[in-house]
């Protein structure tokens, strides 16, 4: 059971240490965790659980990198490569539903596509859809794209911007602790890259996500430690939005092993809405938790579902067993079957109209 100086604690809004976020994630009492970190959802966003109108765009997985967790990438020539062109890419754009407000880009780290690509890409985007946010480009991305156009962080990140970059998603944060990091993915960026690529966007004016990889090989004190570095960074800047804690898919991956339990993904979103007290929204992603588990995820410290996606192929290869989309009606009915109201957002948490 969850001691009662803890619960007083985190019921005061007082900051919890390294060793009592351990306590959580080691307790088995899940109800009391989740009305605690119900309690900070609330006392931070009321009844409101947010949604965005969105698709997902992957300009190619052909990759230079081979995380042991991915099942999307592909090498030059494979069977199942594809690389969009910019032209492709608008064509999907075309196709979308009415009302779409982002656009969430990240792919492969492509070896032979030269950085005003991307330039284009962001220049077309914004020049066909001028009212749409541009969620673009992972950290590992990011950095990429300064070593390929021989830019330093702050200048590529300023180019992309200018193009017509919003925002950055958080993927390929994984795992910060560094041993299990080699073991899961050792051509990635370090840690302290993938921080220091998400400081200097903040210093740019760019918002950023942040994402967590758990259910693989790490330990509880290395979601922590993990949870603990963004909260520090968010001290700093306070350039985050949101985190999305992302639930290990274990199909077509060189690592293997199992899904993460139900219980353990409730956990986690738990107690990251309890560490992170300096991080206003902690997203329960539908395509990982599938739609049920997602909705509980609402009563369990998350306050934002992400949005209607329409083609996700990432966690997919890797045997997702969710739908690639939800109809804006599916989004809203989920919500307020949770009990919650739902709220469409814009790209950074603007509320575009709540839906009573």
């Amino acid at each position: 059971m969850i001691e009662t100086a803890l619960k007083q604690k985190i019921l005061a809004a007082e900051r919890v240490s390294s060793e009592e976020a351990e306590v959580l994630f080691n307790d088995d009492d899940i109800h009391t965790l989740g009305e605690l970190a119900a309690a900070v959802a609330e006392r931070k966003n009321g009844r409101r659980a947010y949604f965005v109108l969105n698709r997902h765009v992957n300009p190619t997985n052909i990759c230079i990198n081979r995380c042991r967790f991915c099942a999307f990438s592909r090498s030059k020539g494979e069977e199942g490569a594809f690389e969009l062109s910019v032209d492709e890419i608008l064509e999907k754009m075309e196709d979308s539903p009415e009302g779409i407000r982002e656009v969430h880009i990240v792919g492969g780290l492509h070896p032979d596509r030269p950085f005003e690509y991307y330039l284009r890409l962001l220049q077309a985007l914004k020049g066909r859809f001028p009212g749409i946010h541009i969620k673009a480009f992972t950290a590992v991305e990011v950095d990429y794209l300064s070593r390929i156009s021989g830019l330093g962080l702050s200048e590529t990140l300023l180019s992309l911007k200018e193009s017509g970059l919003d925002a950055m998603p958080g993927g390929g944060a994984e795992i910060f602790a560094e041993g299990v990091r080699r073991r899961l993915c050792p051509e990635k960026i370090s840690a302290q890259r993938w921080l220091e690529v998400h400081r200097t966007a903040h210093l740019c004016g760019i918002r950023t996500n942040a994402t967590m990889l758990y259910g693989h090989l790490e330990s509880y004190a290395d979601r922590v430690e993990h949870l603990l570095r963004l909260r520090e960074l968010q001290d700093e800047t306070g350039g985050f939005q949101a985190f999305i804690p992302l639930s290990y898919h274990p199909r077509n991956t060189d690592i293997g092993g199992l899904y993460p339990s139900g219980l353990d993904d409730l956990k986690t979103i738990a107690v990251s809405r309890i560490v992170l007290d300096n991080f206003d929204h902690i997203k329960a992603y539908w395509i990982m938790l599938g739609e049920k588990l997602s909705q509980v995820a609402l009563l369990f410290g998350a306050d934002d579902v992400d949005g209607t996606v329409i083609e996700e192929r990432i966690t997919h290869a890797a045997g997702a067993m969710t739908g690639e989309g939800l109809a804006k009606d599916q989004m809203i009915h989920l919500i307020r079957r949770a009990g919650k109201t739902p709220v469409e957002r814009d790209a950074f948490y603007e509320a575009v109209k709540v839906h009573a």
